[in-house]
Order: C-alpha cells, then sequence, then structure tokens
C-alpha cells in the first residue's frame, strides 16, 4: 500500500525585496541634449578650421620649418589635460568633501573630468615625443616637465582604477577626493618645472612672466583657435561622460537595492541553514 503524499512545503517568502524600480533614469531634458549637441557642433568645426589654417594657410618657421605645426595641436592639448580637466577635478573633488557643498554630482563631475583628462594627457605625452624625436634627436628624455607630466597620468589613472573598487557611492566619493587632492598637487608641479630646474623643454609662449607673446600674425590667431578648439572638444567629451556616469550611478543603485534585499530574505530561511524538507514518494 502506497504512503500517502504529502504537499511540499511553500519555499520561503522572500521578505524585503523591493518592488520593481518604478523612477526614471536620468536622462537630460531636450534642452541640455540640445546644447550638447550644439558644443559638439561647434568644436568640430573649430577644430577642422585649426586643422585647416595649420596646415595649408600658416607659413612654416624659420628655424624648425613645418614642424612647427605640431604648436596648434600640443599646448592646446596640454593646456586641457593639465588645467582644465584635472584642475576641475580637483574643485569638484573639493567641492564635494565641503560638507556644505557634499553632493554625488560633484563625484561624477570630477570622475568624468579625470577620465577626460587622461585621454588628453595621453595626447599631450605623444604628440610631445613626435615633436621631440626631430628637435631633441629622442622619442622621450627624462626631463623635468616630460617626467611630472607622466607621474600626472600615472596619479589619475590609480585614481580611475580605485574607483573600480566595489564600495557605497558616498564611500567610494569621499576616497576618490581624498586621492583627485593628492594627485592634484603634481600639477604645479608640471607647471613651474621649466622655471625650477633646467629642462630641455621651452617655457610658455605665450602666456610667459613677461606677457611678451613669442609667436605673431596668422600663426597666433590659429594657436589661439586651437586653445579654443580643444576646449570645446573637451566640454563636450565633458558632458557625454557625465551622462553615461549619471547613468551608471542609477543603474548601480538599482543593483545595490537588490542585492541588500536578496541578503535581507536570507532571513526567511531556517536559522540553522536546514533546507526545507523534500515531499514523500511513493512508498
Amino acid at each position: 500500500m502506497s504512503a500517502p503524499l504529502r504537499p511540499a512545503p511553500a519555499p520561503p517568502v522572500a521578505v524585503g525585496l523591493p518592488p520593481p524600480r518604478r523612477d526614471r533614469p536620468p536622462l537630460p531634458s531636450r534642452r541640455a541634449r540640445a546644447a550638447e549637441r550644439t558644443v559638439g557642433a561647434v568644436a568640430l568645426a573649430a577644430t577642422a578650421v585649426t586643422v585647416w589654417l595649420g596646415l595649408w594657410v600658416t607659413p612654416p618657421d624659420q628655424v624648425q620649418g613645418n614642424l612647427v605645426r605640431l604648436v596648434y595641436l600640443h599646448p592646446g592639448v596640454a593646456w586641457v589635460a593639465l588645467y582644465l580637466a584635472f584642475g576641475l577635478a580637483a574643485v569638484a573633488s573639493l567641492l564635494y568633501l565641503w560638507p556644505r557643498t557634499r553632493s554625488l554630482v560633484w563625484d561624477r563631475l570630477a570622475a568624468a573630468a579625470v577620465e577626460v583628462g587622461v585621454v588628453f594627457n595621453v595626447c599631450t605625452l605623444v604628440s610631445g615625443s613626435i615633436w621631440g624625436r626631430p628637435t631633441w634627436g629622442v622619442w622621450w628624455v627624462w626631463d623635468a616637465r616630460l617626467t611630472s607630466t607622466a607621474v600626472l597620468l600615472v596619479l589619475f589613472l590609480g585614481y580611475l582604477a580605485m574607483r573600480r573598487i566595489p564600495a557605497e557611492p558616498e564611500v567610494r566619493a569621499k576616497r576618490s577626493a581624498f586621492v583627485a587632492l593628492f594627485a592634484a598637487v603634481d600639477i604645479p608641479i608640471v607647471h613651474f618645472s621649466v622655471l625650477w630646474w633646467r629642462t630641455l623643454h621651452q617655457g610658455a609662449t605665450v602666456l610667459n612672466a613677461n606677457l611678451s607673446p613669442k609667436i605673431h600674425g596668422s600663426m597666433a590667431w590659429t594657436l589661439l583657435l586651437g586653445f579654443l578648439a580643444l576646449t570645446l572638444v573637451f566640454v563636450w567629451m565633458l558632458l557625454v561622460r557625465y551622462r553615461i556616469g549619471a547613468l551608471e550611478d542609477w543603474l548601480g543603485g538599482g543593483e545595490l537595492e537588490l542585492a541588500l534585499a536578496e541578503r535581507r530574505a536570507e532571513g526567511a530561511l531556517p536559522e540553522d541553514g536546514s533546507t526545507p524538507a523534500e515531499p514523500l514518494g511513493v512508498g
């Protein structure tokens, strides 16, 4: 005679699971998207005009010849990396650490600025090496300006690596802010390196101590246009990266809530860790 079947016990109730997220992702408004597209279009146009002027309109230099055309790119890239991107990251990090202005908005802004700044920092070193090979005879030399710029790149790469360590958003933001401020100490060292040490790298061409530019005419205007174009490129990349960062934080926040709820739901299981009884089969 077969034994009576007993119904299987109901699975444990997942207590504490949050309802599906109903908040919308932080998408920018139409006005913000229009501003982003406008900045991108102007940046593209200004860059195209700079390339045209730099390659076909401006004359070659009396000493460096056509090699001087790198001056319309290299200083502007360095300006964005050293001063705009990493300087903005330092300011945003300081505003996050200040209790009255503490907001994850500043943390996202600092992270976006560092990520874009790392790209420009790499471009600075690459374009400088291309310029240095025919000028100095070597691709790389342990010059004070070059070395301090390379150290700055390593420091902010460490910043980005540290942000990958799993942590609560507030904890990650505070750690990142301190690292960004520590790395930013190298910025004035890079700036004043040509004055503090005897280096192969030339001094300032436009904003020197005597305020006497060493470049004139169409070359000067093309150089200034290059600075403007690369600044607009930075602003556009910063806006795009900030928007992506906001979406990443929104998605990460949902995953964190779900993980915490699942851990809380584990409390519905028996405290001794035993599993529910299996249903009895036919005897």
